[in-house]
């Protein structure tokens, strides 16, 4: 069994930061050590020097829109996975509003075989719901999905959920975890008819989150805890996006939670006032909102309220996004940058390295209970990040992985960067070069 020893490394992991180093055996962490070199491993091994580099667990994506099938002139599963790879995520859990949409068990199954062939890293899929397929979601299996996908807002794909009865089964019976994207979608449609009024077909892009404003997201979010405080149920709430919304949810550690919140690193980056100069290229749902919403957002994080850091990455072409208001699609491509973008904050003062990967990381693991994922432990999968904290460069599209090209990162400097990523123990990414022949595996969950 191929033996590998990562060491000379400032391992930041559960809470602390240490000089040491793992050795891998075949997939897995066979032994995590600090100070130098075990040297009764060293006959057979092969070694890497981190030079001081910080050794982090792979991150965790909770929520990504890959477009295949249907739309893969944005992504393909193929492509945003090396995009993940490159940017020390390696494991991504999926949307169902592909074309065909995945609400059923065959149409959900088939996106497995799919990434059994192509995924660059490990991977799980959603299943989705809609008004009328509550027979297939409960179905699903909490062992090998992920977690069951309702639209309480529409999105892409409009796989809009509001059929209050349909609702309220999905809630009591869900085998396994519901997460929701919740933005009302009454009050959205009063908005565009007043903002339609006002402007008619050419809507400025600083009223998107006026139309999806933040009564909505607080009217359907407040909506699910209801549900899910009333059926007892594992909610997860996606994309939170307004101060109002914290009141909705409790401090603490996440594995003592039924209800929790994740955050997306746009609503951590950008607020409004960026609308002037990104336009629709920040165009999502939920929308970035106000400075007062985005701070807010970050107290929450740093108070445990919200568990876990995601990016809905979710890409389209430069040509659909330069479109009027009401024809630019929502959704932007972040699953390359997210890890360097939340470690930037950590060089500013924001949060600190250690707290990134409890939310990043360790929080996504505990939260979806993905069996043996998400930490530096002996007996866990070698899914491992080796970053450079001194590194600066530029992102352009020269080192954009993205199928769709482009970036709203474009031209921003940072000061860290993925330099190696282990997927099951096997170095599939090293300083820009990918390795074509490894995939990640189907995540497993543990019930």
């Amino acid at each position: 069994m191929k033996q590998t020893i990562i060491h000379n490394a400032i391992v930041i992991n559960e809470g602390m930061r240490f000089r040491g180093g793992v050795i891998i055996e075949g997939e897995f962490i066979s032994k995590v050590f600090k100070g130098d070199l075990p040297e009764s491993q060293l006959e057979h091994a092969e070694l890497i020097d981190a030079e001081e580099r910080w050794l982090i667990p792979g991150a965790i994506d909770d929520q990504v829109h890959f477009r295949e099938p249907g739309m893969t002139h944005k992504g393909e599963i193929a492509t945003e996975s090396r995009a993940a790879l490159a940017g020390g995520v390696t494991s991504y859990m999926e949307m169902p509003n592909t074309n065909p949409q995945a609400t059923t068990q065959a149409e959900l199954e088939k996106k497995y075989v799919r990434a059994a062939e192509v995924s660059a890293v490990n991977y799980s899929f959603y299943m989705g719901a809609t008004n009328n397929n509550l027979d297939e979601v409960l179905k699903t299996d909490p062992t090998k999905i992920c977690g069951i996908k309702v639209f309480m807002g529409s999105s892409t794909g409009n796989m809009l959920v509001d059929d209050q009865e349909t609702l309220s089964e999905i809630f009591k019976h869900a085998p396994t975890l519901v997460a929701t994207h919740c933005e009302d979608e009454a009050i959205i449609k009063r908005n565009i008819e007043i903002y339609r009024q006002k402007y008619g077909e050419i809507v400025p892009i600083s009223r998107h989150p006026k139309i999806r404003s933040a009564e909505a997201c607080f009217k359907s979010s407040s909506k699910a805890v209801e549900l899910a405080s009333k059926y007892d149920t594992r909610l997860h709430v996606l994309h939170i996006s307004t101060a109002d919304e914290m009141s909705l949810f409790q401090p603490g550690p996440v594995k003592d939670k039924k209800i929790t919140a994740e955050v997306c690193v746009h609503h951590l980056w950008f607020d409004e006032q960026d609308y002037i100069a990104y336009g629709t290229r920040i165009k999502w749902n939920p929308a970035v909102k106000s400075a007062d919403d985005k701070k807010a957002l970050w107290e929450a994080l740093l108070l445990d309220k919200i568990d876990v850091i995601a990016t809905d990455h979710a890409p389209h072409t430069l040509d659909e996004k330069s479109h009027p208001y009401f024809k630019a699609p929502s959704g932007g491509p972040l699953v390359q940058h997210s890890v360097t973008a939340m470690l930037e904050f950590a060089k500013q003062g924001k949060i600190t390295a250690e707290r990134v990967v409890e939310k990043m990381c360790h929080a996504p693991a505990d939260l979806f209970r993905i069996d043996r994922r998400g930490y530096i432990r002996e007996g866990y999968y070698a899914d491992l990040v080796l970053v450079n904290p001194q590194k600066e460069w530029v992102v352009c599209p020269e080192n954009i992985i993205y199928k769709c090209g482009w970036s709203p990162f474009e031209g921003t400097k940072f000061t860290t960067q993925v330099s190696k990523t282990f997927i099951n123990g096997q170095l599939a990414y090293d300083r820009g070069h990918i390795e074509d022949n490894i995939r990640g595996k189907r995540l497993a969950f543990t019930y």
